[in-house]
Formats: C-alpha cells, structure tokens, sequence
C-alpha cells in the first residue's frame, strides 16, 4: 500500500472530457477478455495488453494501472434468437451476433514488479477509489466513437404529417382486390394519403418491382406522402409509410387517422408485402447474395497466420474485405509487420497512439498476419462433445483503425455502407502521406502507374496528357458479350414469363458474359473528344483520343465500372459477369510516347500569347444584354464568367455582380483563363444532378471537373478515379510527372485478390473478399475466413493482381 502511497502523483482523476479507454489495447487487439486481462494507464487512460504494458512503462515511466479481466459467464441453452429488422450486422436490430456474457474482475496493478491489490477496498487511497469509479462509469472512447446515429435505418417522423391535408373526394379503399390507377400492377402498391389514389411503386434497378407512377404522380401533384397496401396491419408501427418530398421512409403518427379517412380498418388487415427495409433484407436469401459469400456450403474454417478475420463493426465490410487483400500483398505485409515490429511502432509514436496511423497500420497488421488471434473457438463452451463442436474464428474489431482512417472523411465516419473503392483510394492516399518522408519504404508505390492519353487533331498534330493514378477503371462492352444468343432468348423467356403473371427463378436468370480481355481494350480505344482546342487550327475540333501505361505496377488493380447511368438519368447496376483469368497480360496497353514522325501541337501562337486558354465574349450574348441598356464591358465580362452559356446565365451573373469593386476594370487575359472559368457552374445544372439525389457539393465538383456537361458529371460521380483531368484543351505535355521512378516490369499478372459486391448500389448490400493463398482460394467474409470452393471470380468489383517476374 506505501508503494501506491508514493506514485499517487501518478494517478489522475478523469475528467468527463478525457478519452478513456478500457475495451481494446493501443498497441495490440488485447481486451478483457484475453488471458492476462487489460492494463489501463491511471495517468493518459490509454489500455494496454500484458504483452506491451512494460513499453508503456519504460516510455512514460507511469506506475499505476487499474487491470480489468472478464470472464464468461455461462450461457443458456434455450437463449432465444432475434429477428432482424435492420440490413446490418453488430448493430442495435441487426443480426444477432449471440454475444456470450462476462463477469468483470478489477485489481490495482503497480510496475514494474506487478504488485497486485485487489479493488474494491476501503483501504485503497481515496483518490485511487475515486479514478477507478470514474474510469468504469465512464463510457469508453472506443464506445463512444461507435455510437454514431444509424441515421440511414432510424426513421424520423415526417414533417408534412401533422399537418396534411386530405381530399374528401369519396374515394372508399377496399380490404383487397388493390390494382394500380395506371397500369395492371397488383403488388408494390402505394396508396396516396392525399387523395386516396393508388399506384405502383419504382421500378428497381433490374427491372422489377413498379413502373414509377406513383412518384409520378407526387411530381405531378406535389401530394407528399405515400403507404405500401399490404404493411398495413393492427400493428400500424411496421406499416411503410415514405415520403416523397423527403425522399426516406418515415413515421405518420396520425396514420390511423389518415387511414380511416378512406375507410381503412386497419385492425382487420393482414401483412402481405415487404416493407422496404424487408425487402433489402430479402437479398440475404437471393442466388447472387448466397454465391458470393458461399451460403449453404460447408466452408472449412481456416486458423493461423495470415488467417485472421475483421469483426463487422456495423456496415464495415467494405473495410475489412480491401484491408484483408492490401494485406496480403508483400508491399504492406512487409513495411507494416516483416519490417516494422509493435514496440518500434510504439517507441515512435506520439503520447497517444491511437492518433498515430502507422501505429493502427502496425497493429492491424500484426492482428490479422501473426495468428495470435486466428485460433479455434468451440462454440457454447461445451467441452464434453468438443470434438464434435464446430470450431469458429471471432476475429479482431478494427475499432482504432476504422476510427482513424475516417477522421479526414465524413462519410467513412458514420456507421452506412460505403464503396469500397473510394475506401481503398482514401486508405492508399493517406498511407501515401504518413511516408511521405520515405517513399523507398512507401508499400502505396507498388500500386502506383503512370496513365499517358495521346491526343490528335485533324491537323494531324498530337498532344501528351500524363497523371499517375492507383486503379485502373475500366468500362463493360456487354456488345462484346460472348453469349448473345442465350441472353436473348432469357429475355424473351422473361417477357412471355411476365405476361402471364409468372416470375423469372433465380436459376432461370442469364446474364451477360464480357471477357476482361474486352475492357482492357476498351480502355486503349480510339475516343472522340469534343469541344478540344486545337492550338494548330485555332478553333474548337473533334480529337481522337488513345491510352495507354507509362508504367506497370507490382500491383495492378482494376475496378470494373458496373453503374452506369441510363436515358433519363436512371442509375443501373449492370447485371453482368466478367471472365476473368488466372494470368493476364498487359504488354500490348504499353504507352510509346512521342513517336518519331510525329509533330505536337503547339503550346503558343505565333503572337506569344496563350490561346487555348483564352476565351472570348461571344459577340451574340453582348448584343442582346447592351440592347437592353447594361454596360458593354459589364456584358462582355458576364458572357466570359459564364463560358458563353446563354443570355439568361449571363444576365443572372450581371444583377448579382453589378456591385463588385473591379466591374469597371478592363478584362485582363488571366480573367479569360480556363482556370478562372472553372469556378463557374450553371446552377440550373447544379440542380438537375441535385434531383438525381447527388449532394449539391458533389454535384458541383462533378461539374466542374467535367467541364459543365453533365453526362461526363454523372460519370464523375460514379467513377471518380477513371475521370482523369477534365482539362482537355491542353495543347502537348511531354514532361514526365514529377516524381520518383514508379515501379516497372513486365505486362504480366497474376489474379490474386478479387472484392465482390452485391446490392443495388455501392452503398448497401455487402462486400465479401477472395484472396488466393498458399495454393488455394480463401474466403474472407468479416471475422469468418475459410477455404472456397467456389470464388465467384466472374462477379468481382475489384480484381488485384500480381506482376509476375520475368
């Protein structure tokens, strides 16, 4: 007790707004529940495990830990099971995980000898007493980064309830018999609460469900809210109820009244349709879903290094499927566990290291690559019919990592599904800055390659735009299909199928067949290019446009463009398989860069000045808006800022800049420059992509990288990273781009990881990881890792590859 006595300087009381962590270990995925129990630091409130506690102390020279140990408690064989009602796993109405119960057990522990003395006792200083009470009534800060709101699932009451208003029209619903106004749809039916007309539901992305009447009509009469006929039951709260106006699913909390104004009983009805939550849980049960993450098959369980999974911290499999292939590449197997030990980590990292990314990298890559936590768990702890037990794996939750990945992006930081692509671009970018320092020992380098797209006018001449990038986005030429014939007749079978009321199985479903021979070429193909300036004929022209590799990588990664936009602006999931063999090669996409015979376009005119950056005031605009009595130099300014657009655009820009301090000034060349322009976005244009459900910060970023068109915006919503520069009026650029040399070799790969995705957009449905290990295909489904026996390559939404050596 004396020895606690003289390090109570040591021991601090938390204050509400310290971070207190009693969950995970800093360095290592210890927890309570490991066999030497958690170590909490009664000075920064920083945990740590028995193995890495000792660092702790050799660096701060803090004495005083408070250890927490959990141990099970028994589990009930009859424990019931809950029914989900959230398309989500380890969330509050989500999957059920069965977590097994524990006991906690609390001892005040003093370094460096371990001196043990058991908490609760009155005769512990009162300052220990009351540190410890405040550390474990505390919520911890691994808790309280998780409990961000799951604002997509958590309906809210909708603002137009309250307050709407009913057509007393005469219109009396019946209990049965419902049909669609519009056509002959006799399911997902929504009746108006407006005016009691009834009509079918949207039409989903693969051509079932509705055909879009009854947000047809909210577009033609404004009428806001909506019920789906066959929700509604004695039970009013599983009713789906939508709003229009707000676009989600919400609560009316009138809605017996609202019903009984068209003569609705509701106590009477039965459920005979999914609500729309149900129906995104249906896919759990649908032949893709089961596919890609081998439901119904008996999966060997994997253990060992290499064999770890990732816990699904609640729609954060997106993470844990493109971690567990980076992982798997030697590029950052090596820089983060071969050659980068936890205590180095440690010993360089800032006070605290949950802040510190190449701390977190460290630790997830010694978690998932070490074994330590791949060992076989025998479920219900029944040790008399062990051998009979199914062993599992319970992975490790990437609660610090996930934490501090995200804290640069806000979408990364809430608990929704996310695009994995854009996951693994943030993840390689910010791994990018953190060894900024020291590219040679960057493991992002071996991802990276060079892009070079040669550019050539009528005049013959040609231009060089060259960027680096770390995917390659490659579009699917379902013309090249190599199963035409059968995919006709499934669609003729499905047309006559749906005219007698029947439905397509899932067995019966034929989807295209794209060899990823095609999209590769695809890529290097000859485009068009409007609107590109030709410095050789001074004049906007048509340019014929080809790609190809400066470089490639040891790690080549393709992302396969799958959601497109349709006539109308309808985005589509393209139903579709791609071929994909074990060994490609890539030679042929090699760039050559300026060919002998070949001439460029020239950067400047013969006067000196910089004309494919100049625009001028088109003469029709500036007539028009002097006729009616503005400024000349003020109309010629307004036509420039808004690129020439239309009269309308350049008047709006004159009234809200009429007051600017230089209006009178004389219009400078740098005013004209392109780069000055493209601060301007068409509003009108803003608002279409708006009311495509893009966030207008998206929409306008999208516009201005695509140069105001707003079919290459949508592209750039979809496929950012295929985008490439939107400057295409740039006349030659010969130079290479500053940077060390990237990795090169041969064009040979081999297939070595593959993320696949089902759902209807990026953001929803689930990602599941194949990694091709020790001579077999693994599965990497969140914490459950198992050999394959079947890996869905032909559905992959990201395919790694290797360079093979020459």
């Amino acid at each position: 007790m004396e020895l606690l006595r003289s390090n109570l300087s040591r021991v601090r009381i938390p204050e509400p707004t310290n971070r207190i962590y009693k969950q995970e270990c800093c360095i290592t995925f210890d927890t309570p529940k490991s066999e030497a129990g958690l170590f909490i630091d009664m000075n920064t409130f920083l945990a740590f495990g028995k193995d890495c506690v000792g660092w702790n102390f050799e660096k701060t020279g803090n004495p005083v830990y408070l250890h927490i140990k959990q141990i099970k408690k028994p589990v009930p064989e009859d424990r019931p099971l809950k029914k989900p009602t959230l398309l989500a796993i380890g969330v509050n109405g989500g999957f059920d995980n069965n977590e097994t119960e524990y006991e906690e057990t609390y001892n005040i522990v003093i370094l460096p000898n371990y001196v043990t003395l058991p908490f609760p006792s009155v005769e512990l200083p009162e300052k220990v007493r009351l540190a410890v009470d405040a550390i474990l009534l505390a919520e911890g800060a691994e808790r309280k980064e998780q409990v961000a709101l799951w604002t997509a699932d958590k309906n809210q009451i909708s603002k137009y309830a309250m307050d709407l208003q009913q057509i007393d029209n005469g219109v009396i619903i019946p209990p049965s018999g419902w049909r669609c106004a519009r056509c002959d749809k006799t399911d997902n039916l929504w009746l108006n609460l407006t005016n009691g007309v009834i009509l079918c539901g949207r039409r989903n992305w693969d051509g079932s469900g509705g055909n879009n009447h009854a947000i047809d009509h909210f577009k033609e009469t404004g009428y806001p809210l909506a019920v789906k006929l066959g929700t509604i039951t004695a039970d009013l709260e599983g009713a789906d109820v939508f709003s229009y106006p707000e676009d989600e699913s919400v609560v009316d909390p009138l809605l017996a009244q609202h019903l009984a104004f068209f003569g609705i009983d509701f106590s009477s009805l039965q459920k005979t349709e999914m609500t729309t939550a149900e129906r995104e849980l249906d896919q759990n049960t649908n032949f893709d879903w089961n596919r890609i993450q081998e439901s119904g098959q008996e999966v060997e369980p994997l253990f060992g290094p290499g064999y770890t999974g990732l816990v699904n911290l609640g729609n954060s499999c997106y993470l844990a499927a493109t971690m567990q292939v980076a992982f798997s590449t030697r590029a950052f197997c090596s820089r983060y566990y071969m050659n980068q030990s936890l205590k180095l980590a440690f010993d360089t990292a800032p006070a605290d290291p949950t802040v510190d990314l190449n701390m977190q990298l460290t630790k997830l890559a010694h978690g998932l690559l070490s074994g330590k936590y791949s060992v076989p768990v025998i479920q219900k702890e029944d040790t008399i019919n062990a051998a009979n037990s199914t062993p599992i794996v319970e992975g490790i939750p990437p609660r610090m990592f996930k934490s501090l990945i995200a804290a640069s992006h806000p979408e990364f930081s809430t608990m929704r599904q996310q695009d994995a692509l854009e996951f693994f671009l943030h993840f390689i970018d910010q791994a990018e800055r953190i060894n900024s320092g020291n590219p040679k020992f960057d493991p992002t380098r071996s991802f990276k390659f060079g892009i070079e797209e040669r550019l050539e006018c009528p005049s013959r001449k040609v231009a060089y735009n060259r960027r680096h990038d770390y995917i390659l986005s490659l579009n699917i030429p379902l013309h090249k299909a190599t199963n035409k014939k059968e995919v006709e007749d499934f669609h003729k079978l499905k047309a006559e199928k749906k005219a007698e009321g029947k439905e397509i199985s899932a067995e019966e479903i034929v989807r295209p067949r794209v060899p990823l021979k095609e999209c590769l070429e695809s890529f290097s193909a000859p485009e068009d290019v409007h609107d590109f300036y030709s410095t050789a004929l001074k004049a906007k022209t048509v340019a014929i446009k080809t790609a190809g590799l400066t470089s490639f990588p040891d790690y080549l990664v393709l992302h396969m463009r799958k959601f497109v936009m349709e006539e109308g602006w309808v985005p589509k999931k393209l139903d579709v398989y791609v071929d994909v063999p074990e060994i490609i090669d890539i030679s042929n996409m090699r760039s050559k860069g300026l060919q002998p015979g070949e001439e460029l376009l020239p950067e400047v005119a013969a006067g000196g000045e910089v004309e494919s950056k100049q625009l001028l005031a088109d003469e029709v605009i500036v007539s028009q808006l002097v006729s009616m009595g503005f400024n000349c130099l003020h109309c010629q300014k307004a036509a420039i800022n808004t690129t020439n657009a239309g009269v309308e655009e350049a008047m709006n820009w004159l009234l809200s800049h009429m007051d600017d301090p230089d209006i009178d000034a004389p219009i400078s060349k740098e005013a004209q420059s392109t780069e000055v322009l493209s601060s301007y976005v068409d509003q009108s244009k803003v608002d279409t992509l708006v009311s495509f459900g893009f966030e207008e910060e998206i929409a306008r970023k999208a516009l201005k990288a695509s140069g105001g068109d707003i079919g290459k915006a949508t592209d750039w919503i979809f496929n950012p990273v295929a985008s490439g520069s939107s400057d295409m009026d740039a006349t030659s650029s010969t130079a290479p781009v500053n940077d060390a040399p990237l990795p090169d070799g041969g064009g040979r790969y081999r297939l070595i990881g593959v993320v696949s995705h089902i759902g209807t957009s990026t953001h929803c449905g689930h990602y599941v990881a194949h990694i091709y290990k020790d001579g077999r295909w693994v599965i990497f489904n969140d914490e459950k890792v198992g050999v394959s026996k079947n890996p869905p390559i032909d559905m992959g939404y990201l395919y790694f590859f290797e360079r093979l050596d020459n």
